[in-house]
């Protein structure tokens, strides 16, 4: 097992993932100073094969090889992008904290600092998210969408070189590498609905080791974890595996949580939205109902489609 002097974090080895590793230390370092961490880097399965659609690789393809290495005992933690994980994590890990979450939204880049509505007949976006590529092809049908792989440091390269004219990126990603300064657009999150969880990190710790649940405590934002529990919950009853286009987006009122979801066909020619809401002390219940909504107001039919359907 790790030694009790040096805490073991894990991480991907990308500048955004080491910004996002450093983010968690500088708020544990701060709360914890006679306490040592070690940043460990692990490449991961979506590392190493940079090239092969996402779509096709499965669950986890980003997080597996961290968790081994949690439940093995190497790390004491590990640091992740919320939403790279599977909404069932495996026995053993729990998520010890999510930190207050950062702008959710996707933004536009493009080369002609314009916004969506503003591209060009034929402007090349990057993007190998399904629901991205669903959602410029209804929002932006003039545009032709490519798939693009990447970090975003290459991705953001990529979309200002021949290839490409533009791309959608997350906006916390850009944010935490001091980047802003390529968005061209700020996509709204009612319109352009995000995936479950962007822009969160979240720390994963053994179920059991109770000395890191009290350490990552202090870091805890309650609030962030109501909104991504009813995302997350929404995700998981659509089938955890879902890899049809959809997003969900939730922010509190107050006593009041709003979510937005998004699901669609494959080919985005049925596609189904709604705004929701419910108590934000209850955020699986406002999963439930947002689930039911897409059965009672036409969406049942996306819910049936095929896993032979969904390209890879």
């Amino acid at each position: 097992m790790v030694s009790s002097k040096v805490i073991k974090v894990g991480s991907r080895g990308s500048k955004l993932a080491l910004i996002q590793a450093e983010q968690v230390l500088v708020r544990l370092r701060q709360l914890y100073p006679d306490r040592e961490f070690e940043v460990v880097i692990v490449r991961t399965q979506g590392d190493i094969n940079k090239e092969a659609p996402l779509q096709g690789m499965g669950l986890g393809i980003f997080v597996k090889e961290i968790e081994r290495l949690l439940l093995d005992g190497e790390l004491d933690m590990a640091v992740h992008s919320l939403k790279d994980l599977p909404t069932t994590l495996p026995d053993g890990l729990v998520l010890g904290a999510m930190l207050r979450r950062e702008d959710p939204r996707d933004v536009l880049v493009n080369r002609w600092n314009c916004p969506l509505a503003q591209l060009p007949e034929g402007a090349r976006i990057g993007t190998s998210s399904p629901r991205r590529r669903v959602l410029l092809n209804t929002l932006c049908p003039q545009a032709t969408v490519l798939p693009i792989r990447g970090n975003v440091d290459t991705r953001l390269s990529k979309a200002q070189g021949d290839d490409y004219d533009g791309a959608v990126l997350a906006a916390a990603g850009l944010i935490r590498l001091g980047l802003t300064e390529h968005i061209s657009e700020y996509l709204s999150p009612q319109r352009f609905v995000p995936p479950p969880g962007q822009g969160v990190l979240a720390v994963e710790i053994r179920a059991e080791d109770y000395r890191m649940q009290d350490m990552l405590r202090a870091i805890e934002h309650t609030t962030t974890r109501l909104a991504v529990t009813a995302e997350r919950a929404f995700l998981e009853k659509l089938g955890g595996g879902c890899q049809l286009p959809m997003g969900a987006y939730a922010r509190d009122e107050g006593d009041i949580l709003y979510m937005t979801i998004f699901l669609s066909s494959p080919d985005g020619k049925k596609a189904f939205r709604a705004k929701i809401d419910g108590l934000t002390m209850d955020p699986l219940q406002l999963a439930t109902d947002a689930h039911l909504a897409v059965v009672e107001r036409g969406g049942g039919p996306l819910l049936e489609i095929e896993w032979s359907e969904v390209e890879p």
